[in-house]
């Protein structure tokens, strides 16, 4: 039961995060229109992005561990 409470606590992390990475939105984005030039990643993002793969490894973990059988 405290795996399940730490998955649910990873996955709203997880959704916060991934909100936050939001750079653009709209449909021109979702098709490569998004009429920007190529820029190097500020250290938010960065950190933002690493953040993400942590979590979403953290999550990937503990989902694997509930389906073993008790």
């Amino acid at each position: 039961m405290l795996i399940v409470g730490f998955q649910i606590i990873i996955a709203v992390m997880l959704i916060a995060v991934i909100l936050l990475q939001a750079q653009g939105s709209g449909l021109s984005t979702a098709f490569g229109g998004g009429g920007e030039f190529y820029r190097s990643r500020r250290s938010a993002e960065k950190i933002l992005l690493w953040i993400t793969i942590a979590l979403a490894v953290l999550f990937c973990i503990l989902s694997i561990a509930l389906l073993i059988p008790r």
